[in-house]
């Protein structure tokens, strides 16, 4: 696949990464652009730990948060693609227990844009108890008519995804179905339930530094109050809420389909530049066409309820929103119309732009307040960018 003629600025990706660093407190991070499915920056500094001993390098892991639900969205994609069952379809179809509670009509669309309803839990269990977090989300009642609202579903999504992925494949897991159908076929570093034998290049997570953000001060604010929906979203399943949690194995381990995948930036800009060359990889077709025209399709663009800022939805992906006459709001995946990816808590982000056949990802350990990309990682998007615009 030749993409367009447009040239990619890496020495300006290369000046923002190290100004992150001289300018704006990063402490170790890698940032990774992939064309037409080959790598053509790989960029590593800073530190892996809190007393600056380890030197953060290119292979370097960090649980990218949020970002896994990109390719835990793929993985739904694809299992529903295998099944024949379109979006529209119920859940409950693939998943007879679901609907209780008034969700028969709950579809994958629904689950896939983030408008079912199903964010917060009334009775919250363990996170790490996904029969309980399964019966629950049985057992719930949707907070809203489906599909009449969007709220992002911060942490039920993976389960949702995960318990679906598990019915239609057979799969003990969705971490195990990415794994031997996407991960290992690609040889990404990038895992949903990391193996042990990998944890000795993982990066310590350490926190942000608050900084007074009026893009984030909704946010922050509404997730100070224990009795928000933006609170109650992201502790529905409880546990796993302190950097210091994130560097338990346990949690690394886990395999939480929405929020626990463990990345080096090659790793996660890999599994975007599958994507952005249109699901080939060394000629061969790994991702059926309809597919990807899912994950560049809008399903939802609200204020969002959790959020509580404009977001836009396809199937599982994150888009950038935009005006009435369809000009892009803000830009967290470039100026490509048809970009879309998916951001991590603290910072990191992923995406895949396949107009111009490019994938990038940014990974760090030190997180910064907010659910959305903040100004490192957005330099370096703009940066990637700043040739095309001249």
């Amino acid at each position: 696949m030749m993409t367009d003629a447009f040239t990619p600025d890496l020495d300006a990706v290369r000046r923002a990464f190290t100004a992150n660093f001289t300018a704006s407190d990063e402490l170790g991070a890698a940032v990774s652009v992939w064309r037409d499915g080959v790598e053509i920056l790989s960029l590593a500094d800073g530190q892996r730990d809190r007393l600056e001993t380890l030197p953060w390098k290119a292979n370097t892991l960090a649980p990218v948060f949020s970002a896994t639900k990109a390719p835990a969205a793929l993985c739904a994609l694809l299992a529903l693609d295998a099944a024949g069952l379109p979006l529209e379809t119920p859940v409950a179809e693939a998943w007879p227990e679901f609907a209780n509670a008034g969700k028969a009509s709950v579809t994958f669309a629904h689950v896939l844009s983030h408008t079912a309803g199903l964010g917060a839990l009334d009775t919250p269990p363990p996170i790490d108890d996904y029969a309980a977090v399964i019966r629950a989300l049985e057992q719930q009642t949707p907070l809203w008519s489906p599909g009449t609202a969007q709220g992002y579903h911060a942490r039920t999504f993976g389960f949702l995804l995960d318990e679906i992925v598990r019915r239609l494949t057979g799969a003990t897991s969705l971490g195990e179905y990415f794994h031997h159908t996407l991960a290992r076929p690609l040889g990404l570093d990038f895992w949903i339930g990391l193996p042990n034998s990998e944890s000795v290049r993982m990066a310590e997570v350490l926190p942000g530094r608050l900084r007074a953000d009026p893009a984030t001060q909704a946010f922050v604010k509404a997730w100070s109050d224990p009795t928000s929906l933006t609170r109650r979203t992201f502790t529905s399943p409880r546990g796993y809420n302190s950097p210091a949690e994130y560097n338990l194995p346990a949690f690394r381990a886990a395999g939480f389909a929405g929020l626990g995948g463990v990345a080096s930036a090659s790793g996660l800009a890999g599994f975007h530049a599958l994507l952005a060359a249109g699901g080939l990889h060394q000629g061969t077709r790994l991702i059926p066409e309809r597919v990807l025209r899912q994950l560049e399709t809008p399903l939802s663009q609200a204020d969002d309820l959790t959020l509580l800022t404009p977001i836009a939805f396809a199937a599982g992906v994150m888009k950038d929103p935009v005006d009435a006459q369809g000009r892009k709001l803000r830009r967290h995946f470039g100026p490509s119309l048809r970009a879309f990816g998916h951001p991590g808590a603290g910072g990191c982000l992923g995406f895949a732009d396949p107009e111009h056949g490019l994938a990038f990802a940014y990974v760090m350990n030190r997180l910064e307040p907010g659910a959305l990309p903040g100004a490192k990682p957005l330099a370096l998007v703009e940066a990637l960018y700043a040739s095309l615009n001249a």
